[in-house]
C-alpha cells in the first residue's frame, strides 16, 4: 500500500526537489562535476567491475601499494551499482540528488521525533537552502552526501534506541557505522567512541551489560579486520593509506599559515622526497606517522590552537571554493597553486588596499556573504539548541559529539564538504535553538 503524504510534507519534499533540479541543471550547464579525489573513486569502481580488483590506481600503470587502500570501497561500489549497466556518471548525479533529498526528509523527520514544530518548515528550508554545499556535492562525484546519508541513519537509530530501549537499535548503529567507515576513514576512530555511546545509555536504562557490549564492539572488530585485510594486501596492518599523508599534511597547512606557501611548499618537498626514498610501504606508512608525532610533540601547543582554530571555524566557512570550482571561475590548479588569492591571503598581504582588487576579481561573493549571513544565524540557533531541556541530555549530548567530532577530525584542512556529513543537523538543531517545544518534560 502506498504511504500517503501529508499535504505539509509534500509542499516540502516538492520545494526540496525543485531546488535539486535546479543545481542539477546547473551542473549539466558548467559541467565541472569532478573533484580532486573523483577519478581515484571512479578508478576503483571501474577495476572492481573488470578485474574484482579494489584499487584506485590506474591499473595501466605499476601497481602501488598506496592506492590499495587510499580510498574505502563504499562509494565505489554505490558507482558499481550504475556502472554495472552504464559507465555514465550524470545517472550517478541523479541518484546522487534523490539520495539528497531523501536526507533531507530523513533529518526533518528524526527532528520531529525529538521536538522539531513543522510549522518552522520555512526556517528550515531557508537555512538548507542558503547551504549551497549540500547541493553542490550532490552534483560532485564525491562521496560526501552517502557518507551523510549512513550519518543521518546512525543517529536516527540512535534516538529509537534511546526512545525505546531496545537493542536492536544499537546493533542498527552498529552496522551503519560499519557502513560509513567504509565510505570515508573519518569515521573509523569513532569506532571507539561509539562503544562508550551504547555503554552509556545501556547503564542509563539499566540493561544487561553483555550483550550491549557485544553490539557495541562490532565497529571496533570491523576496524580490525578490515586493517588485517590491508595487511595481507600491502604488508601493513592499518586501515587507510591516507592516515600517514595526512599526518604531514596537517602541517603544510599550519606552515603555509605561519611562515607563507613558499615556505610550506618546501616543507612539504623535503617530506614527501624523503617518504619516498624509502622502498617498502610499510616503513614508508611508519616513517610518515612518527614523523607528524615528532611535528606535534615540537610545535604541541602553537599546533594544537592552530588546529583547534580551524576546527571551530567549518562551523561559519561558507565554501567559496567549493562554488568557484562547480560554477568554474576556479580551477584545482589554481587552488593548489603557489599563489594564493584568497581572502585571508590577500588581506595578509596588501591589507585594506587589496580588497577592490579581490572583490573585483571574486563575482561570487555576494553569494558567499549571504551564506556566511546565514551560517552565523545557524551557530546562534544551534548554541541555543544545546540549552534547551526539553530535549533529552543523551540526545544533545550525542549531537555536541558527532558535531565536534567532524569538525575536529578535519582540522587544518576544513572546508564545507567535511563538514556535510552533520550539517543537516547542524542547521535542523539550529531551527529548534530559536524557539521553545511546547511542554516541559524531555522529548526523546
Amino acid at each position: 500500500m502506498a504511504i500517503k503524504l501529508k499535504a505539509r510534507d509534500q509542499l516540502f519534499i516538492g520545494i526540496i526537489v525543485l531546488v535539486h533540479v535546479v543545481f542539477f541543471l546547473l551542473a549539466c550547464g558548467y559541467r565541472h562535476i569532478y573533484m580532486g579525489d573523483s577519478f581515484e573513486y571512479i578508478y576503483e569502481a571501474l577495476n572492481i567491475k573488470q578485474y574484482f580488483f579494489f584499487y584506485s590506481g590506474n591499473p595501466a600503470l605499476p601497481i602501488s601499494p598506496e592506492y590499495m587502500t587510499q580510498r574505502q570501497p563504499g562509494y565505489p561500489l554505490f558507482l558499481l551499482c550504475v556502472y554495472l549497466f552504464t559507465v555514465n556518471n550524470w545517472v550517478v548525479l541523479v541518484l546522487q540528488n534523490m539520495l539528497s533529498v531523501f536526507n533531507i526528509y530523513y533529518c526533518r523527520k528524526v527532528l520531529i521525533r525529538i521536538g522539531y514544530d513543522m510549522k518552522h518548515d520555512w526556517l528550515l528550508l531557508l537555512l538548507v537552502i542558503a547551504y549551497p554545499s549540500q547541493f553542490i556535492n550532490a552534483n560532485t562525484i564525491a562521496p560526501d552526501i552517502l557518507l551523510q546519508t549512513f550519518t543521518l541513519l546512525y543517529l536516527g537509530n540512535f534516538i529509537s534506541f534511546v526512545r525505546e530501549k531496545q537493542l536492536k537499535y544499537a546493533l542498527w548503529m552498529s552496522l551503519l557505522l560499519v557502513a560509513g567507515m567504509l565510505v570515508k576513514p573519518v569515521l573509523y576512530p569513532f569506532a571507539i567512541v561509539h562503544i562508550l555511546i551504547v555503554i552509556i545509555v545501556a547503564i542509563r536504562y539499566k540493561v544487561s551489560m553483555q550483550r550491549p557490549v557485544l553490539i557495541a564492539i562490532v565497529p571496533f572488530c570491523a576496524v580490525l579486520l578490515y586493517c588485517y585485510g590491508n595487511y595481507m594486501r600491502t604488508g601493513k596492518f592499518h586501515f587507510t593509506s591516507n592516515q600517514s599523508f595526512n599526518a604531514i599534511f596537517y602541517y603544510y597547512t599550519w606552515y603555509s599559515s605561519k611562515d607563507g606557501t613558499k615556505k610550506a611548499d618546501e616543507f612539504l618537498v623535503k617530506e614527501r622526497r624523503t617518504i619516498n626514498s624509502i622502498p617498502d610501504y610499510s616503513e614508508r606508512y611508519d616513517y610518515a606517522n612518527q614523523r607528524g608525532m615528532e611535528l606535534l610533540q615540537q610545535n604541541f601547543i602553537p599546533y594544537l590552537a592552530f588546529h583547534l582554530k580551524n576546527s571551530a571555524r567549518i562551523f561559519m566557512e561558507p565554501g567559496k571554493a567549493e562554488m568557484d570550482l562547480f560554477t568554474g571561475r576556479l580551477t584545482y590548479g589554481r587552488l593548489y597553486s603557489r599563489e594564493q588569492t584568497g581572502f585571508f591571503a590577500t588581506w595578509r598581504e596588501k591589507g585594506w588596499g587589496g580588497m577592490n582588487e579581490y572583490i573585483r576579481n571574486n563575482p561570487s561573493l555576494p553569494v558567499v556573504m549571504v551564506v556566511l549571513l546565514f551560517n552565523c544565524i545557524r551557530l546562534v540557533g544551534l548554541v541555543m539548541f544545546f540549552f534547551r531541556r526539553n530535549v533529552h541530555w543523551l540526545v544533545r549530548s550525542f549531537i555536541l559529539v558527532l558535531l565536534c567530532y567532524f569538525a575536529v577530525a578535519a582540522g587544518p584542512i576544513a572546508n564545507t564538504r567535511y563538514f556535510l556529513p552533520v550539517s543537516l543537523i547542524a542547521i535542523g538543531c539550529a531551527v529548534m535553538g530559536f524557539y521553545k517545544s511546547p511542554g516541559k518534560t524531555a522529548i526523546v
